[in-house]
């Protein structure tokens, strides 16, 4: 607190002495492959959690089906994290 009562300035922490160099512009491109098969693997899914629904696919509708297109879902999300 100040003398008179005011609220004090919060501490500047200190400049660090380290310094890390910028990542190589080499580094931060992904290759055509992640795009290809993060859209492959969401559209995938898609298809087959829809086809599932139609029952066009064998055995009726099951879960089993549902659990495919949801993981193939999922590796597309996971696959997009990748992606620069």
């Amino acid at each position: 607190m100040t003398p008179k009562g005011g609220p004090t300035r919060p501490q500047r922490p200190e400049a660090s002495s380290r310094y890390t160099p910028p990542i190589p512009q080499e580094f931060k491109v992904s290759p055509r492959w992640v795009p290809i098969l993060m859209f492959g693997l969401l559209g995938l899914g898609l298809l087959v959690i829809f086809l599932n629904y139609l029952g066009v696919l064998p055995g009726d509708t099951k879960n089993s089906y549902l659990l495919v297109g949801l993981a193939a879902i999922l590796g597309g999300i996971v696959t997009a994290t990748q992606y620069h």
